[in-house]
């Protein structure tokens, strides 16, 4: 049988089969005959949402246009394009998305599913933007929900991690096409922190990464501009070279730390906007990531930092806080109130587990409720708790799949509820 592994190397799934439609016919097919269905992106899921030992589905051979509406307000998307290519498509037609994050290799169904999101006070995630989906349910028929259209089901799919269907093309909230100017600085980490406030008011964008053992955080600011196509940086090899030392020699990794933070300095750089969102990820990581009440946010951070000292934890990426903005999305970790983001992260070729459940016990201290496609270990009891709508959820999931055609076993445990 042919294996599959998800992007960082640490999921690994051995399915019956691996296949390709060529369309929505050919995909109903499949569908409707297989036992067991999960559908595979380009694998930037930590949890092993994708892994199978049924049918993986990857809808990159299903190709369609992007159908702008009349008024130019919205845009059918397939749903197996890439963030990337989505967005210069819509350049193409003087079109953006509203908001993305800092990685646009993702599916877009994907991205949709899980809750994926940029940073801004005023900006949701990906979900926000979703206004209608085109699925293919587990007996083959094809249904379009939106609002109007079965509104449980829509309010149940517009984050999903894939459990009642399959995606094949999902209507986008977008604007026209706008650039930005990206402002970055290494700035005092306290300093960020008292004025974070302030600076997430007077700008779209905002976000800073910190190392656990720097006191300096490099702050990076987007605002729109009327001009600019500056080329975006490359990653390098540098910061790969630093991440190699650490792995043979971990006793290092707050040394080599400070040295990257006293290396960087002030740049600022003015692109289309679907060019500066994204940044050049050539060092693979393993990724854990938390959204936390945003007046929990700072001290969630700060005790983050002090549990990696204390550990002595020999980790070689920085901390990334975000903020996003509250929605009412049945499953959604932001649908509790105003929050930010803060994701962990190590180097995959170094031991992580140790690390992510100590600081997994910090961010959840502090309210926090994880990213469904990065490291977690929540229970169906945390499920339950944590989201009150969850209940209503499953019921239409077992609706829609009444046989649990889309769960694996690691969502079978979670959602184990909705049985």
């Amino acid at each position: 049988m042919e294996s599959w592994r998800n992007w960082s190397g640490s999921v690994v799934a051995t399915p019956e089969r691996i296949v390709s439609p060529k369309d929505e016919a050919e995909l109903r097919v499949i569908v409707a005959v297989a036992n067991r269905v999960r559908v595979v992106g380009t694998g930037h899921s930590f949890m092993p949402l994708c892994e199978t030992d049924g049918v993986l589905i990857s809808l990159a051979n299903m190709a369609g246009d992007v159908e702008v509406s009349p008024d130019r307000q919205t845009a059918w998307v397939p749903a197996g394009l890439s963030i990337g290519a989505l967005t210069q498509a819509l350049w193409a037609q003087g079109l953006s998305l509203i908001n993305q994050g800092d990685i646009d290799k993702q599916a877009i169904a994907g991205a949709v599913a899980t809750g994926t999101h940029g940073t801004g006070k005023s900006l949701g995630s990906l979900s926000t933007a979703a206004r209608a989906f085109r699925l293919v349910l587990a007996d083959g028929s094809v249904v379009e929900c939106d609002a109007q259209r079965d509104p449980d089901l829509f309010e149940a799919q517009r984050v999903s991690v894939g459990a009642l269907g399959v995606m094949t093309r999902v209507k986008l909230d977008v604007l026209p096409a706008y650039r930005l100017r990206e402002t970055m600085r290494r700035v005092p980490l306290e300093q960020v922190l008292s004025d974070w406030d302030a600076l997430t008011a007077a700008h779209r964008h905002v976000e800073f990464f910190v190392f656990p053992y720097a006191d300096q955080a490099l702050l990076k600011i987007l605002d729109v501009v009327d001009a600019g196509d500056d080329p975006a940086p490359s990653e390098g090899g540098t910061y790969k070279l630093f991440c190699d030392v650490a792995s043979v020699a971990p006793f290092l990794a707050p040394t080599l730390q400070r040295i990257m933070t006293s290396a960087v300095g002030s740049s600022t750089r003015a692109a289309p906007a679907h060019k500066i969102f994204p940044s050049e990820r050539d060092t693979r990581f393993e990724e854990m990531e938390y959204e936390i009440p945003a007046a929990a946010g700072p001290d969630a951070l700060r005790a983050a930092m002090a549990e990696v000292r204390r550990l002595k934890l020999p980790i070689i990426f920085p901390f990334e806080f975000r903020t996003v903005a509250p929605d009412d999305i049945w499953m959604s970790p932001m649908n509790a109130g105003p929050c930010v983001s803060i994701s962990f992260h190590q180097y995959a070729k170094m031991p992580w587990r140790e690390a992510f459940v100590a600081i997994e016990a910090v961010f959840a201290a502090h309210g926090g409720r994880p990213h469904w496609a990065k490291r977690h270990t929540l229970t169906p009891e945390d499920v339950v708790r944590q989201y009150p709508m969850a209940p209503r959820w499953g019921e239409v999931r077992k609706r829609v799949d009444p046989t649990a055609k889309f769960l694996n076993a690691h969502l079978r445990q979670l959602f184990a509820f909705s049985l």
